[in-house]
């Protein structure tokens, strides 16, 4: 066979870093990403981001290297990715941190506050029953976190655990001390109001969990290979016919419930936010699937059925 040359520049200043001899055209990505943390120990493969142009998307793991628009010697560029971690960790943070900062003010503490004893319940179950279901949300997540999600990307930038650390455990906070404050008051349209978003509130988590585990199964026995997702046997992945991320369509509907049976306005922001972003994350898988399938139910929608 034809061995290839691959020649390694640095993205910003084009400077060689290395040159590789003797490269079989079979070489995958993360082999020459495991050759180039060998002569270059500090840049681990989670850290390097492999690509063909200095301003192009990284290449993944599994692309060949005889299956590039390179000749026999390939010029690739790497950009250091900065110091990683990974997602399961970086879950587990996010999401431990509301379930517990919730609770400081769930149980009043005297130094939130600062009242009495006289102000140390509500006098309102709603706020109850907000209390666990937030909780079972974020339960949920960790337990997601740990048993289902499976990550086509191993880590991110441990500099963004920061921002994200900011973005949920300051939005608990906010949330809670509102929810839970001895002002409070409940729902406009009372026990009506409340039952009838704990019912949607269970049925959107029951709905993302069935998403998480229907797109889990796509990825068993750890193949990273991108799958159409398709409805299945349960009623919940029936949103497939008409979206492509029901997991985020489902996750906007939990955060809605969650403001209807709270009445509070931090708690809308709150998910107006969540609606934002997730309709970024689905628009940017929307037209992933679109590009790599051409055989792509044409119904489906990013996050909301016939509409967006």
């Amino acid at each position: 066979f034809v061995s290839y040359q691959v020649e390694i520049l640095d993205w910003k200043t084009k400077k060689q870093l290395c040159f590789l001899d003797k490269v079989e055209p079979n070489a995958t990505i993360r082999e020459i990403r495991l050759m180039f943390h060998k002569l270059y120990p500090r840049w681990y493969p989670a850290r390097q981001s492999i690509k063909l142009d200095p301003k192009g998307k990284s290449l993944r793991d599994e692309e060949i290297l005889q299956h590039l628009p390179v000749g026999t010697t390939a010029t690739l560029y790497f950009k250091d990715l900065g110091p990683q971690i990974g997602w399961t960790t970086v879950f587990l943070i996010e999401y431990t941190g509301p379930l517990f900062i919730y609770f400081l003010f769930y149980f009043r503490m005297p130094f939130v506050y600062g009242l009495d004893e006289r102000f140390t319940s509500s006098p309102h179950p709603v706020v109850n029953l907000a209390c666990i279901c937030h909780s079972f949300h974020y339960i949920k997540r960790l337990i997601e976190t740990v048993f289902v999600h499976r990550f086509s990307h191993g880590t991110m930038p441990l500099r963004n655990i920061v921002k994200n650390c900011l973005y949920y455990w300051g939005f608990a906070a906010w949330l809670a001390y509102y929810i839970n404050h001895p002002l409070y008051t409940p729902p406009s349209y009372g026990k009506k109001q409340i039952n009838f978003a704990v019912i949607m509130f269970l049925l959107c988590e029951a709905g993302n969990f069935s998403i998480n585990v229907a797109l889990s199964d796509l990825r068993r026995n750890g193949s990273k290979t991108r799958k159409i997702p398709y409805p299945t046997k349960n009623p919940f992945t029936w949103l497939f016919f008409f979206v492509s991320c029901p997991n985020y369509t489902y996750e906007v509907g939990t955060w809605i419930s969650f403001t209807v049976m709270t009445q509070c306005v931090p708690v809308g922001l709150f998910t107006l936010l969540c609606f934002i972003q997730m309709t970024i994350w689905a628009k940017d898988k929307h037209c992933t699937y679109l590009r790599e399938f051409k055989d792509y139910p044409s119904l489906r929608m990013p996050i909301i059925p016939f509409l967006l």
